[in-house]
């Protein structure tokens, strides 16, 4: 399982401290359960599968595809629990904007972004 959370960790660009913020853990127990000198609880598993929409399966074997596959729905759901979670940056700056367009400023930033597609 060693190699799953260093491959995920890596994947998601963290280091040990922020990964092991995520889920609860301390970097430095990250770093034992990288190199194998700990094994993660049943809890931990569940955390790290949870917070990264990591499947189970691969977390435990390293078979199959490393990511659950996610609706839109899903994925919109996801991002925006993580925006709203975290500091006012200028992701959380831009939805709160967009948030306030009027139906004829949503039909403009509509048109424009259709140009930008072209």
């Amino acid at each position: 399982m060693e190699q799953q959370i260093k491959a995920l960790r890596a994947m998601e660009g963290l280091t040990q401290a922020e990964f092991g913020s995520r889920i609860g853990v301390r970097g430095s127990t990250i770093a034992n359960y990288e190199t194998g000198v700990r094994t993660p609880s049943e809890a931990v598993i569940l955390s790290v599968c949870r917070e990264f929409d990591v499947s189970e399966h691969w977390l435990r074997t390293g078979e199959g595809e490393m990511y659950m596959s996610r609706t839109e729905d899903e994925a919109l759901g996801a991002f925006f629990g993580e925006v709203l979670s975290g500091e006012a940056d200028f992701r959380r700056r831009l939805l709160g904007t967009l948030s306030r367009l009027t139906p004829e400023q949503w039909r403009i930033l509509e048109e424009i972004a259709e140009d930008l597609r072209t």
